[in-house]
């Protein structure tokens, strides 16, 4: 049988990476599948690798106001939600004395209070028993000068998963977090670097991990299965991470 046969999920930032590597298993396992992202065009064309009549939605979670319309969607066209993964996210880095406010404020409004209110503003379209998953950062647990702000945000998602969980746990939702490591997605060429500094950054974050390689989106998105399922129903507040050894040795 399959895992997530008739569940519902949404999957914010699921129109490249690791958020649409995670929502086609979910497909494939079953589920009902909404997607939500900022770009229309990324989305029909994420929609379209899902198949498994997955829908998508615009939506931007630095914009608290729109995060819950597009849930009032998904459930109009599923039912209520089993399954949300709260994976959209930026990434931002500049040296200590280079940061700007706006860079900080965008960094910070994406990946943690964008993630908190994508939790806050669900709550009334989650069934009990639901499994919430953050996409979090194996950086939260190193030391990056110059993506300080970036891996903050990322340890705050962590911290945040545990109160998230037990304000929940009357309700039976778990919340929890997963922590991949350097992975080959479309966010390493997304600062306007060249493909030869691209490549170079690949081959970097390669090197500082123990199996020496980065991983891929398949790979991560077993995890997502794995937290989504009733395999993890044991796990509350916790955190797996996926990293190659990267923030372990």
């Amino acid at each position: 049988m399959k895992k997530l046969e008739n569940k519902v999920a949404v999957v914010t930032g699921g129109n490249s990476g690791i958020g649409l590597a995670a929502a086609k298993l979910y497909a494939q396992q079953g589920a009902k599948v909404a997607i939500t992202g900022r770009n229309k065009a990324t989305l029909d064309s994420a929609v379209g690798e899902i198949g498994n009549d997955a829908i998508g939605f615009v939506s931007d979670v630095s914009d608290v106001a729109s995060i819950a319309p597009a849930y009032e969607k998904v459930t109009g066209a599923f039912g209520k939600i089993d399954v949300l993964v709260v994976n959209a996210g930026v990434y931002g880095g500049a040296p200590l004395a280079d940061l700007t406010e706006e860079q900080f404020d965008q960094i910070s409004d994406i990946n943690f209070k964008g993630a908190f209110f994508s939790v806050q503003k669900a709550l009334p379209y989650l069934n009990d028993g639901a499994s919430i998953i953050i996409t979090s950062s194996a950086v939260s647990n190193k030391a990056f000068g110059d993506a300080a702000v970036y891996a903050a945000t990322k340890a705050a998602t962590t911290s945040l998963a545990r109160g998230l969980s037990q304000s929940l746990l009357d309700r039976k939702i778990r919340v929890n977090v997963l922590s991949p490591g350097p992975v080959e997605t479309p966010i390493f060429g997304r600062n306007g670097g060249t493909a030869e500094e691209v490549d170079g950054m690949k081959a970097y974050m390669a090197e500082m991990t123990p199996i020496k390689r980065i991983g891929n989106v398949e790979e991560i998105a077993e995890g997502y299965l794995y937290l989504a399922s009733d395999d993890s129903k044991y796990m509350v507040g916790g955190d797996l991470v996926l990293d190659g050894g990267f923030s372990r040795f």
